[in-house]
């Protein structure tokens, strides 16, 4: 039977330091919800992870302004694969019309700001490391694109104004106290966005998660 003196040293080194790197992003997300990025102190952060500030500075070199970054990279992360498998998902079922796949991956995410809520509500109240928000804007284009390429090449304009509705309508359920007035408002924007008429003035296809709706 192996144990741990038989692995190579770079592998357990390798796996200590995810796991501590894990475990500063934890006791971050943490701290940032607590107490906002501006008053959460790296002594905070360290001390919950139980480990050092030169174990700090050697996953995060940027301190506490770079691990909320991380934390928002991987909150991206998991609400971009949460569209992805949700349109997928439609693909399986029949459905080809792009503004019901689009749909599909909106609920998708917008589950994930209910299903994450603390942390998505962190990344939106403006008490982000300087240039944050020109950071998300970037981050924006990209999920434009994103939705933009389920679309014809003319309907680009289309997808933006899509876009922009559901960002707004992603701060608004992060942010809100009524968790089910939330709900519904979400469930009632995405109604209004499929009924949205194409720039050819032809109303939207009647596909399968329409007639489900």
């Amino acid at each position: 039977m192996s144990s741990d003196t038989d692995r190579p040293v770079t592998t357990r080194t390798s796996e200590r330091g995810a796991a501590t790197r894990g475990a500063l992003l934890e006791a971050a997300r943490q701290v940032f919800v607590s107490s906002g990025f501006a008053e959460a102190g790296v002594t905070e952060v360290v001390a919950r992870a139980k480990a050092s500030v030169g174990s700090l500075y050697h996953h995060f070199s940027g301190g506490k302004a770079e691990l909320y970054t991380a934390l928002f990279d991987e909150f991206q992360d998991r609400q971009i694969q949460r569209s992805k498998q949700a349109t997928q998902a439609a693909r399986a079922a029949g459905v080809t019309d792009p503004m019901e796949l689009l749909i599909a991956g909106a609920r998708a995410y917008l589950e994930g700001c209910f299903e994450e809520r603390e942390l998505s509500a962190l990344f939106l109240r403006g008490d982000g490391p300087p240039g944050f928000e020109v950071y998300m804007r970037e981050k924006l284009g990209q999920w434009v694109r994103r939705n933009a390429a389920l679309f014809d090449e003319d309907e680009g304009a289309l997808a933006v104004v899509i876009t922009g509705a559901l960002a707004a309508v992603a701060q608004h359920v992060s942010l809100a106290e009524d968790v089910a007035a939330a709900r519904r408002l979400a469930d009632e924007a995405l109604v209004i966005i499929r009924g949205i008429r194409r720039p050819s003035g032809e109303p939207p296809a009647e596909g399968p998660a329409a007639a489900s709706a």
